[in-house]
């Protein structure tokens, strides 16, 4: 397998309770949906959509170079680390490329040697984000099974003794193979005692399920897409569903102009002619912000059915 996904897909996340390969899973496959955020055009082949958009994301910046790797010449896109004496911004002005296809590390001066671009303003990606959230996630799985497996428990035995802890093991185990289950003896019946089990363990399913839908909303939220949560258990008026919208997009606008911005770079010194748009969800929210006289098909009419009827009224004006 790649070093990539050696790193950051899971091997086995069918283990909901080992945390690391939860985590993992749902790393994984959020970094699989955000493969669709960005749509570019006119990439050479040397340099794949996928890889670039998951260097970045997971990175937080890449430089595009057109030094030579092995026999392939033409651009490449590589990771590596930010250096050099910083300019008047504090900004790094080397970038160090260490890639076991290359014959040797290099320090590439930035803005000569190759074109930084940067994933956001700050460097960071979107692994971070996914991590926490999918972290929270893991550990809310882990309660939700732990909840699912205390609703079979609807009474606790308890046993005085060994002889009376055999009849109660056989009697539970006839009961799971369907059969009538019976105490023997009257002195093992009488030292067996039963105690209700506790009864909100639906309640706390509801809530972790609650907080489940709470996290993973968050979490596309904070991505650009709209995943509205229902924490009031009835149904939402218009205004209430619109509540996030303004706060979707921020993010994703500054990932997309950092990667214009850093594109146009590449133009105009390699001569190349790439673009990047949004795409997918991503770019059908840009479309409902940019049009903002657009009207939701559930938005009820506010013009009673009835307001412009007056009293009806016999012939002699009374009302009838």
């Amino acid at each position: 397998m790649s070093y990539w996904i050696d790193k950051i897909l899971p091997d086995n996340a069918s283990n909901v309770m080992d945390k690391s390969r939860s985590i993992n899973y749902y790393v994984g496959y959020m970094l699989i949906r955000t493969q669709s955020m960005f749509k570019y055009t006119g990439l050479p082949s040397s340099i794949p959509a996928y890889v670039l958009e998951r260097m970045l994301q997971c990175n937080g910046h890449i430089c595009v170079t057109d030094i030579s790797v092995k026999d392939d010449e033409g651009l490449h896109c590589f990771t590596g680390g930010l250096g050099g004496e910083p300019n008047v911004y504090y900004e790094p002005t080397l970038y160090v490329v260490a890639n076991p296809r290359l014959s040797k590390s290099y320090n590439l001066k930035i803005g000569e040697d190759c074109i930084l671009i940067k994933n956001d303003s700050y460097y960071r990606g979107i692994l971070e984000m996914i991590q926490r959230y999918a972290t929270q996630l893991a550990e809310n799985d882990i309660s939700l099974m732990m909840a699912d497996i205390n609703t079979r428990i609807q009474s606790i035995i308890t046993a005085g003794d060994n002889r009376t802890k055999a009849s109660a093991d056989k009697y539970i185990e006839d009961i799971v193979k369907g059969k009538l289950g019976v105490v023997m003896e009257q002195p093992l019946f009488d030292s067996l005692k039963t105690s209700p089990f506790s009864t909100s363990t639906t309640n706390a399913i509801t809530d972790l399920i609650e907080y489940h839908q709470y996290l993973k909303g968050g979490l596309f939220n904070d991505l650009g897409v709209n995943a509205n949560y229902n924490m009031k258990r009835e149904s939402l008026n218009t205004e209430e569903s619109q509540l996030n919208h303004d706060a979707l997009l921020p993010l994703v606008d500054n990932m997309l102009n950092e990667r214009q911005e850093g594109i146009e770079k590449v133009n105009a010194k390699y001569g190349t002619n790439i673009s990047v748009e949004l795409s997918s969800a991503w770019e059908e929210v840009q479309e409902s912000f940019d049009d903002p006289d657009e009207t939701p098909d559930d938005v009820p009419d506010e013009t009673p059915d009835d307001e412009d009827k007056g009293d009806e009224t016999d012939g002699n004006n009374n009302p009838q």
